[in-house]
């Protein structure tokens, strides 16, 4: 008894667990699991890391020097001299710096959800096969029941001499064709698991569940297009920040020309002078020192220059160019969803043509043994609508992918 709740708690957890995973869901396990998307997190944390490297001031430099040969002074022997120096940049040039390099974080961010876009792309690419294949299984099934009473009926006409026994080997060829057919659409299934599973970063064997009611119904409104249609598309967006980025390393690369100014002290060690009285003799020296340095060499500060300003329009010009690919490939998709679209209503509507014809040629088969072959024939037509009708749907939502990752509906 306490076996059998089990079983049936079981079967409830499991059943409960493969309805919570819809699409959607998997899209959630792919941007938390997949390996390339904490990549991109990784990359952009390390560009926080940057930023606290480039706002902070060198390290001041401190210098110890020991005469060998102690130099004389009025006052004394100098005997060691001892040296402490702190460089600053030019007014503006440590906001700058931090300015460039939160801006190049902020372009790594952007590269996560270039990352994750491209991802759902792939896991619907993945997804949208799977239900297709499945559905032909589920299809060919449906048949193998049909084609099973059919035989039995032919079974008996022919038992009452008014049927040839040809009707009983035609379905049974048929119904080798459909299992042989099943057979090869199930090992069809394994690569596509493997693959689906990769991309969600889990076990090659995890279950995969097909949720029929994504499948259900198809929007029937042609795709408008729209003049913002590429505004939330997140390649676009890693260009402009990038592009940003570099117009804050044009004016970081400006800052360089200006000198550098450091300010420091000299302490010198002397020793008295024996058998000598003076004034401050053996003093120590304090001396306050400035030290500027000197851009005389331009033409290197103004390549830093041109560098990002050639950087800039290079991400334009690519810029321009992606969005032409990404105006084609809408053009592409939009084209391919109406024309699923078209082929599925046309063969939602041979299915109800051919399903009206199959109930008058079985009723009439069932009473004069007659035009069996016609019979079948239409029921293999139907089947083959039937799986047409399946590849339509997953063609539909194939190109419905390409659209959303176009405008990147997952994302926002």
């Amino acid at each position: 008894m306490m076996k059998s709740i089990i079983h049936i708690l079981l079967f409830f957890s499991v059943s409960i667990l493969t309805k919570a995973q819809s699409l959607e869901d998997y899209l959630i396990i792919a941007a938390e699991n997949n390996p390339d998307i904490k990549a991109a997190h990784s990359e952009f944390n390390a560009a926080l890391e940057k930023i606290p490297q480039v706002n902070t001031l060198p390290d001041p430099t401190v210098s110890l020097g020991v005469f060998v040969s102690p130099i004389e002074t009025r006052v004394g022997a100098q005997r060691a001299r001892l040296s402490l120096s702190q460089m600053f940049p030019w007014f503006g040039t440590l906001q700058a710096r931090e300015d460039a390099a939160s801006l190049m974080a902020q372009a790594k961010f952007k590269e996560i959800d270039v990352a994750k876009n491209e991802l759902f792309l792939n896991v619907k690419q993945s997804y949208f096969p799977i239900y297709e294949i499945k559905e032909h299984i589920r299809i060919n099934e449906e048949n193998l029941k049909i084609l099973d009473t059919y035989k039995q009926l032919s079974t008996i006409k022919y038992a009452n001499g008014k049927a040839p026994l040809t009707d009983i080997l035609r379905v049974d060829i048929m119904t080798e064709n459909i299992k042989t057919d099943n057979k090869i659409l199930f090992e069809s299934l394994s690569p596509l698991y493997i693959t689906f599973n990769r991309l969600l970063n889990r076990s090659d064997t995890a279950h995969v569940n097909i949720d029929p009611a994504y499948f259900v119904s198809i929007e029937t409104d042609v795709i408008a297009v729209k003049e913002d249609l590429l505004k939330n598309n997140p390649l676009l967006h890693l260009i402009d920040a990038k592009i940003i980025a570099e117009q804050a390393n044009q004016n970081l690369a400006a800052l360089k020309s200006k000198p550098n100014f450091g300010v420091g002290l000299d302490y010198a060690m002397i020793s008295k002078r024996k058998g000598i009285e003076m004034a401050q003799n053996g003093k120590d020296v304090l001396m306050p020192m400035v030290t500027l340095s000197l851009p005389v060499f331009k033409k290197k500060n103004e390549a830093f220059v041109k560098e990002s300003q050639l950087m800039q329009l290079a991400l334009s010009q690519k810029k321009e160019g992606i969005e032409n690919k990404l105006w084609s490939t809408y053009a592409n998709a939009s084209f391919e969803v109406d024309k699923a679209l078209k082929l599925y209503l046309h063969y939602q509507n041979q299915i109800e043509r051919n399903d009206q014809i199959l109930n008058l040629l079985y009723t009439a088969y069932a009473n004069s043994g007659k035009d069996f072959e016609e019979l079948l024939r239409i029921q293999q037509e139907t089947l083959k609508y039937n799986m047409a009708k399946a590849t339509a749907t997953k063609n539909y939502n194939m190109a419905m992918a390409k659209v959303e990752y176009i405008t990147a509906k997952e994302l926002f």
